[in-house]
């Protein structure tokens, strides 16, 4: 279903020091440094499995679920979603897919999460009886009969983020990418989000990716996890095997984050 191969992403970022001197001198002469973002990743990764995607910041992962949702061109390598490269026919892979980024809302703010849903719903083409049950189902699931009628920014974090995990399974697609979907979250919020995506692939069979920082998440979600460090793949393999080969799969994970010198 998702196939990556030998991607390469890097990015052109501009420095320069403090003051008002070298804030003059990079009008005429910018200096730039080249970011690696993603130095030759391959995985694949099948049709109804959930994979946790973790890694320290600045390894990679939001790249990665930016090219494979579509919005960044990779410098080199191949990658293929459902059959399709990603960024050469976007309107036909978004239909395929639904994306929750935990620090960046698809709700509009001043308005109540209906009306959201129902501009959501005309962006997706989706049809009045898949869109009606979908409703039905997300909102006896996610308990969000209450918060319809509430503009985006009266709810809490919690509330909003049940509400965008909603939205982007309006029209049904095949893969779920959740970027941080736990964030800032408290204890219950974060079980009732962890209970509703197990649920989700156990009983659609969608695909989920997930990257966090919390491994209560992965350990209570996925059972593969795909390790990142500076743009290169450290680890992939099923969480009990990778138990089985280290005994403290948490610091091995820490140690990553502390320091990785590849």
């Amino acid at each position: 279903m998702i196939t990556m191969k030998n991607v390469c992403k890097s990015y052109k970022v501009a420095r320069r020091n403090a003051g008002f001197k070298e804030a003059c001198k990079s009008l005429f002469h910018r200096e730039y440094e080249t970011i690696q973002a993603l130095n030759d990743v391959s995985f694949t990764i099948n049709e109804g499995e959930m994979v946790g995607y973790i890694g320290p910041n600045g390894a990679g992962k939001s790249s990665t679920i930016k090219i494979l949702s579509g919005i960044l061109t990779p410098d080199s390598g191949t990658c293929t979603v459902n059959g399709r490269v990603p960024w050469e026919n976007r309107i036909q892979h978004v239909k395929n897919i639904g994306v929750v980024f935990g620090q960046k809302s698809q709700l509009w703010w001043d308005v109540p999460v209906i009306d959201s849903f129902l501009l959501l719903k005309d962006i997706y083409s989706i049809p009045d009886d898949i869109y009606q049950n979908n409703l039905e189902e997300l909102q006896k699931l996610l308990d969000l009969k209450q918060l319809l009628r509430t503009p985006t920014r009266q709810l809490s974090l919690g509330q909003r983020m049940r509400c965008e995990i909603a939205a982007s399974l309006l029209h049904s697609p095949d893969i779920l990418f959740l970027d941080e979907p736990t964030i800032g979250l408290d204890a219950v919020s974060k079980l009732a989000v962890r209970e509703f995506i197990l649920r989700l692939n156990e009983t659609h069979k969608t695909t989920v990716i997930l990257t966090t920082h919390d491994m209560q998440d992965i350990e209570a979600l996925t059972k593969r996890i795909i390790l990142v460090g500076k743009g290169r793949i450290l680890l992939d393999g099923s969480l009990a095997d990778i138990k089985e080969g280290n005994a403290n799969i948490d610091e091995t994970v820490a140690q990553v984050y502390r320091s990785y010198d590849i």
